[in-house]
C-alpha cells in the first residue's frame, strides 16, 4: 500500500508529495479546487491551504478533507509527473 511520507509546498497550488515507494512528485491541485465542492472551497485561502497534514499516509486538512495516496500516485503517475528517487541508502 502506497502512503505519503513527506510533503512540501512548492507553490501556489502545488504540493511535492514523496510517497513510500521511493517516488515522489509535484502535485497540482487546482483541478480539484475547481471543482468547488464544499470541502474544496477552503482550499482557495491560501492560509488555509498551507494547513495540510499527513495522517497515516494521506494528505488532509482541518475542515476533514482527506486524499488518497494511492490515488494521487495513480493520477500522477498517469501524467508522467512521478519520479523515482534512486539513491542506495
Amino acid at each position: 500500500m502506497i502512503k505519503i511520507i513527506q510533503v512540501h509546498y512548492v507553490q501556489q497550488r502545488i504540493l511535492r508529495l514523496c510517497f513510500s515507494d521511493n517516488s515522489f512528485g509535484n502535485y497540482d491541485l487546482q483541478p480539484l479546487i475547481d471543482r468547488q465542492t464544499e470541502l474544496v472551497l477552503a482550499l482557495n485561502d491560501e492560509g488555509y491551504f498551507k494547513r495540510f497534514y499527513l495522517e497515516l499516509g494521506a494528505l488532509c486538512w482541518p475542515n476533514g478533507l482527506e486524499l488518497s495516496p494511492s490515488n494521487i500516485h495513480q493520477k500522477l503517475a498517469a501524467q508522467h509527473q512521478l519520479h523515482y528517487d534512486n539513491k542506495v541508502a
